[in-house]
């Protein structure tokens, strides 16, 4: 009898303000699974990057990167099933690319970090479940304006605007693992139980998919 397939590692991805911490939290306590999140509270770039982007965008990102990279290994090592806020990917596919296109990291750095993500990215795998969570550009400015948090006072709507952009492109061509993409605009899953009982629905039978490949 083939041994049974073990959850190990979910993520969950979406522009700035979709609603990947809330989900993931909630997500975590039905479940059991143990929550990864994204370091914003301690990160040691992250008001200086607002302050002054293309100073601190290389910093950053490097930062991100490793920090989600010792993520994926940790995972990958332990036992516990995990849910992880925003992915190695993103910051590969969207967040770097973005910056050096609109001219806030020099080439230089870009081919540097772009040849760092690939060293990385053969190390760890996909997420055996990744959750794009896809908002409208109202929908990212409402809940950034509502959490008030003082490094993203900067955040432009021409920045979130590209950012979508690029993560509809990422996601359309995604093909490393399994992918459940919803459609948060007009959802409210913290205080409406039965808007998180739906995407309850949708993760059930993905991860009933899982278990029957």
């Amino acid at each position: 009898m083939a041994p049974t397939k073990k959850l190990k590692h979910i993520a969950v991805s979406g522009n700035i303000g979709a609603g990947k911490t809330t989900l993931s939290e909630l997500l975590s306590r039905h479940y059991g699974w143990k929550v990864h999140y994204e370091d914003t509270s301690t990160n040691p770039y992250l008001a200086d990057f607002y302050e002054d982007m293309q100073r601190w965008s290389f910093n950053l990102q490097i930062y991100f990167l490793n920090s989600r990279y010792q993520q994926v290994l940790n995972i990958q090592k332990g036992e516990d099933t995990v849910i992880q806020d925003r992915t190695i990917y993103e910051d590969a596919f969207i967040f770097a690319p973005n910056l050096h296109e609109i001219g806030l990291m020099d080439t230089r750095d870009f081919e540097n970090y772009k040849d760092l993500f690939n060293t990385m990215s053969k190390q760890v795998g996909a997420p055996d479940l990744m959750i794009y969570l896809k908002s409208s550009i109202e929908t990212l400015v409402k809940h950034i304006d509502k959490r008030g948090r003082d490094y993203e006072g900067s955040i432009s709507v021409d920045y979130l605007k590209r950012l979508n952009n690029k993560y509809d492109d990422w996601i359309e061509n995604y093909t490393e693992g399994k992918l459940l993409v919803i459609n948060a605009d007009g959802m409210d899953f913290k205080n409406k139980p039965e808007d998180f009982a739906s995407i309850l629905e949708m993760v059930d039978a993905e991860i009933n998919g899982l278990f029957q490949q």
